[in-house]
């Protein structure tokens, strides 16, 4: 019994050190923090991604899932994948900015605020759903992973601030991840993934495709190029689902005004065979 209970703290020592990774990169960033500062802090948020991505399949493989696992989870990720990544994109590369810059990243902590509590909500709507095969609206680990892997990129490159024609491309960026966090379009959870021949391909392509960019450009790249990737992949299915259901909509329409044209035409039939009979009998 005292084993099981233990079982049950396991998931959650992992979620309680994702959000220890993401304070120890808010102290990082807090005062004047240099670039080996920032850089280290965006290596403390991947590491708190890589133990928000463990904590849920502990709990699935003992079997100690719990409303009180959720609830923390989501506090964890508020914590390490909002307010952590949203200092440090600011610190990095918006501070310049003034109080744009401030806006921006308060935007980018409150979207992944609002995209958890919908999630919750969701979750506690349909709690044996699984959260099916695809997310609604992108991920705040995702989300924040983009703005580490790009910080970490530039890092690796450089080793010094982002000059100042990039603050603009930043500041869209992260204007664009806070908008895709809040939408609808989906993103795929990659549960249904089974180990066949298929799978195995797509995963030796896509381990594949990042040795080439390492190889060939930096090993920097492959995470930029990963996170890019999802991203267009997320909004590519919801384009092409989008299109998928507006070409039903006009077969529905279509459908239907055919279905009213069929049944006008019978009614009118069946006014002329009752003109017909009263003019029957009217002669009779």
């Amino acid at each position: 019994m005292k084993l099981r209970k233990l079982m049950f703290v396991l998931p959650n020592l992992f979620t309680v050190t994702s959000i220890f990774c993401g304070f120890y990169a808010i102290t990082l960033c807090a005062g004047e923090a240099t670039p080996v500062h920032l850089y280290q802090a965006a290596l403390a948020i991947l590491f708190a991604m890589f133990f928000d991505g463990f904590d849920g399949r502990v709990a699935r493989l003992t079997k100690t899932q719990s409303d009180f696992g959720m609830q923390l989870d989501s506090l964890a990720d508020v914590v390490s994948f909002g307010a952590a990544p949203a200092l440090l994109v600011y610190k990095w590369a918006l501070a310049p900015l003034g109080f744009l810059g401030l806006l921006i990243s308060f935007a980018f902590a409150a979207c992944g605020a609002l995209r958890l509590a919908r999630f919750n909500v969701l979750a506690m709507r349909n709690p044996h759903g699984g959260g099916g095969n695809f997310f609604v609206g992108l991920p705040i680990p995702l989300a924040a992973g983009v703005l580490v892997s790009m910080i970490i990129t530039h890092h690796a490159l450089f080793e010094a601030p982002p000059v100042h024609s990039v603050q603009g491309p930043v500041a869209a960026m992260v204007v664009l991840l806070s908008l895709l966090m809040v939408s609808t379009v989906r993103y795929r959870t990659f549960k249904d993934l089974r180990l066949s021949k298929k799978s195995a391909l797509a995963f030796m392509l896509v381990v594949m495709s990042g040795l080439a960019i390492a190889i060939q450009l930096r090993p920097a790249y492959v995470l930029v190029a990963y996170s890019a990737a999802y991203l267009a992949m997320g909004l590519i299915e919801s384009a092409f689902l989008v299109r998928k259901r507006l070409v039903a909509r006009k077969v529905g329409a279509s459908a239907g005004v055919a279905a009213a044209a069929v049944v006008l035409a019978e009614e009118d039939d069946d006014e002329d065979d009752s003109e017909d009979v009263e003019q029957e009998a009217s002669g009779s």
